[in-house]
């Protein structure tokens, strides 16, 4: 049987916001309208608010429905193995631990090893599974030094993603030109096109597409406009040019040091500097040797220094900063800035014929020892100079080298990018062996992974060292994550010898022992995991590596 219809009265202006204002206040305090105070009143409220829930329901006007986006490009790159799709949706539901106390436990931390599989993956070739992209741009979104490697293996459909997502747009400012496909770069009118209508990011990916093939044209499209972009676009122009450096760019950057942009000057002194053979290294090698000579009033040979006194007008042209920052002095701050841009070259001849390790070993008069060799480390990392890198670093057994001296861990640890990877390693192996863990973190930093095996035996046995003396090792927490995440797989065999705990000394931190035992349970259970990961990349591998 139908109920009788009831007219319904239209609602008055404002009753939505008078019932939510009843809602918020109470019925004791404010009497809903069209509702009689008392005990039904909260009732009648509740009734009134789904009634006008659905009057304001019925009343919205349908939209215009949005367009469909494009497809999802194709990815042409071969499907992940299963065992490998398994294991990175592992890695990506990985969160941090939260235990506190410095203890981690024996459970490895599944997120510092995605780094490791993203690399292996992109070196196989393969491509992701399209369900576990949404979990890897957000991996990226939170850590920036995944997005290189979580960007190369998500391919294509990153920048598709990205387009769809607020949260994911880092994917379009990391895609060089946001994503957009350039032009073929033989079709000149469709370069010249792009290079002057395009947007910024387009035009910065296309002169980096033509520089890596072609130099000479790269630079030349940059001077048909040169004259007309703004600063901050001339300096990210600029630095295009590292990528093929080479002696014919010299008459272009010569040109930029009279730029009224100071970046800009200062970038192109730099590039000029890199170049041994140009005007500019010349300059500061004139400038350089009348600073730097043999003391000869000394009973030893001794290198005297006598800094300049002023920075005159051709040393800014030239990229000398004229204001020094907080702390330094002036004529250090131009002194270091003349000999960081003078090529190596020169220091034989001005010092008497003498090798680039007799050179180093030279005193140096007046305290100026530890200004000069900085400032050859940061001219021996700037020209790649592998010689004056072994010089500046010396033997790592020495006694100097495991202390403060002229050249700072961090120097150190520059010097080494210029040194092959094996000699590299061995260095640091030969450090640790010397001079143990305790300042060795950042110089294990710069080596290649896997550790070299005479490496990753020095680390081994520094931390067992450190085991056997008794200490806690959280003190030696980083080089431990380092060692998860850059030893050698195979090297677990060698490790089960360290799972018991062991023996503790009288003088030993109480419960030591267990600690240790736990953190090279850990370690092996890393690198046990470490290897597996490669075993399930290299099925099917379709780089047949």
């Amino acid at each position: 049987m139908n109920s009788p219809s009831v007219p319904v009265d239209s609602p008055a202006p404002g009753a939505w916001e008078e019932l939510v204002t009843a809602a918020l206040l109470g019925t004791d305090r404010r009497t809903p309208p069209g509702c009689a105070p008392g005990r039904e009143a909260p009732v009648a409220l509740l009734d009134a608010a789904a009634m006008e829930t659905v009057r304001r329901r019925a009343g919205l006007r349908p939209t215009r429905a949005a367009p469909r986006p494009q497809p999802a490009p194709e990815d042409p790159r071969p499907a992940l193995p299963s065992a490998a799709a398994r294991r990175l949706a592992m890695l990506l539901a990985d969160r941090p631990g939260t235990a506190g106390g410095g203890r981690r436990g024996t459970a490895p931390d599944l997120m510092e090893l995605l780094p490791q599989w993203l690399a292996t993956a992109n070196d196989r070739g393969y491509a992701p599974p399209s369900q576990a992209l949404p979990a890897l741009l957000d991996a990226a979104r939170g850590r920036t030094d995944l997005r290189p490697a979580a960007l190369t293996f998500a391919g294509p459909r990153a920048v598709w993603l990205a387009r769809l997502n607020p949260d994911w747009r880092f994917a379009l400012r990391a895609t060089p030109g946001g994503g957009a496909a350039l032009p073929h770069l033989e079709d000149a009118g469709e370069v010249q096109q792009l290079w002057q209508e395009g947007l910024f990011a387009e035009r910065v990916a296309l002169l980096s597409a033509i520089r890596a093939r072609e130099p000479v044209a790269a630079r030349e499209l940059l001077a048909t406009t040169w004259a007309t972009e703004r600063a901050e676009d001339r300096l990210m122009f600029l630095d295009s040019l590292r990528t093929g450096l080479g002696p014919q760019d010299e008459p272009f950057l010569e040109q930029a040091l009279a730029d009224r942009s100071r970046n800009v000057r200062a970038t192109a002194a730099e590039l000029l500097s890199a170049l041994p053979g140009s005007a500019l290294a010349a300059r500061m090698a004139a400038r350089a040797e009348a600073c730097v000579a043999l003391d000869h009033t000394q009973q030893a040979p001794t290198i005297g220094v006598e800094a300049p006194h002023q920075c005159d007008a051709g040393m800014e042209r030239d990229g000398v900063v004229a204001n020094a920052p907080a702390g330094r002095g002036e004529r250090s701050w131009w002194f270091g800035q003349l000999v960081e841009a003078t090529p190596l070259s020169t220091w034989p001849g001005r010092l008497g014929g003498r090798t680039p390790e007799e050179i180093v070993a030279l005193p140096v008069t007046d305290d100026w020892q530890g200004e000069l060799h900085a400032a050859w480390c940061r001219a021996a990392v700037r020209q790649r100079d592998a010689e004056w890198a072994r010089a500046l670093l010396g033997s790592p057994s020495a006694p100097e080298a495991g202390g403060p001296g002229a050249v700072s861990l961090a120097e150190r640890a520059k010097l080494l990018g210029t040194l092959g990877a094996a000699e590299r390693a061995e260095w640091v192996a030969g450090f640790i062996a010397t001079h143990g863990l305790s300042e060795a973190f950042q110089l294990l930093g710069v080596c290649a992974v896997p550790w070299a095996p005479p490496l990753g035996r020095a680390v081994v046995d520094a931390l067992n060292i450190a085991r056997d003396a008794g200490s806690y090792p959280w003190s030696f927490s980083g080089v431990m994550g380092l060692a998860e995440r850059c030893l050698d797989p195979a090297e677990a065999s060698r490790l089960d010898g360290l799972l018991a705990v062991p023996d503790e000394p009288e003088d030993a931190s109480p419960g030591a022992g267990g600690y240790w035992a736990e953190a090279f349970q850990r370690l092996v259970t890393t690198l046990r995991l470490r290897a597996a990961m490669i075993e399930e990349l290299d099925q099917d591998s379709p780089s047949g590596v």
